[in-house]
């Protein structure tokens, strides 16, 4: 699978995952209106801004292509930045959640209750538990080909895991009246969504830290290959690293003489030389292509 199929995937694995979200997303915010209950308002301000990191997942994929000289140059880049937005966003929403579990926890310390619909509160969790699985389903397999697949199936796999939270203490509070476990489970799913941002934003920012540091312009590589007698032009050029590793490819078109002669291992030979010596590129994937001219 190439790059660009794989983007594609990626995108179409994403839009999915957004319909169904959203579909969700307006029984769950009236659920936590009428059932009055914090671990379901936790859960529907967990899918707002799950939502929102979905949308600009979408945005950055779309930009990446848009901005970029070639697929991979500004692609990496593009889906960092809207992983670390997406990172900003469930802090935020995490630190709405602790803020309103603490004054409800002090109000119900000084004698105040909240009445908590449990019917309401179960039942949306249930239809929750389904919506999410079926999201998190679509993600999984394209989980390994992006970063913002990846986050987003770790939000989804966290809102299935806070929907049965969630279920659970519904029934709790339904058979023993306590109703504080509704806002310790809020803080527990809050928690989650911590935990998500934090690691989320560590991981884009190693990321935009490296990403210059490391992979030279692809528009500086193409040009020095060019300068090699063999090649006619280039095209279709990738430059992306993985595990510490930079990989480079291209398909690249011989000059009419040197299509007749066959020349296509020397020229495979001094351009991996060359990746070699100049950029430190090790591992490359080249498509060496006749002149169209003088392939007969």
């Amino acid at each position: 699978m190439t790059d660009l199929t794989t983007h594609k995937s990626s995108t179409r694995r994403l839009q999915i995952a957004l319909m169904i979200t959203c579909s969700f997303m307006l029984i769950q915010l009236a659920g936590a209106y009428y059932s009055n209950s914090l671990a379901v308002l936790a859960d529907a301000s967990h899918l707002f801004v799950h939502n929102s990191s979905l949308f600009i997942a979408l945005i950055a994929s779309a930009l990446a292509v848009k901005i970029a000289h070639n697929y991979s140059d500004g692609f990496r880049k593009a889906e960092l930045t809207g992983g670390l937005i997406n990172g900003v966003l469930y802090l935020t929403i995490a630190s709405f959640i602790l803020f309103e579990g603490a004054e409800r926890f002090l109000s119900h310390h000084h004698g105040d209750t909240h009445e908590v619909n449990t019917f309401i509160m179960s039942s949306i969790a249930g239809v929750g538990f389904l919506f999410h699985t079926a999201a998190a389903y679509v993600l999984y397999k394209g989980r390994n080909d992006s970063i913002n697949v990846y986050a987003v199936f770790l939000h989804t796999f966290f809102d299935v895991m806070s929907t049965v939270i969630t279920f659970i203490s519904g029934v709790v509070i339904h058979y023993t009246q306590w109703t504080e476990i509704d806002i310790i489970s809020s803080i527990f799913i809050t928690l989650f969504v911590l935990f998500t941002g934090l690691k989320l934003i560590y991981n884009c920012i190693q990321g935009l830290r490296n990403a210059d540091k490391r992979v030279p312009p692809i528009g500086k590589v193409a040009e020095l290959l060019q300068t090699i007698d063999h090649i006619q032009n280039i095209h279709n050029l990738y430059l992306k690293q993985e595990h510490g590793k930079l990989i480079f490819g291209a398909h690249i078109v011989l000059k009419g003489h040197c299509t007749k002669e066959k020349h296509n291992e020397i020229c495979r030979f001094q351009v991996e030389k060359m990746l070699k010596e100049k950029f430190d590129i090790k591992q490359s994937v080249l498509q060496i292509e006749a002149d169209v001219c003088h392939q007969h």
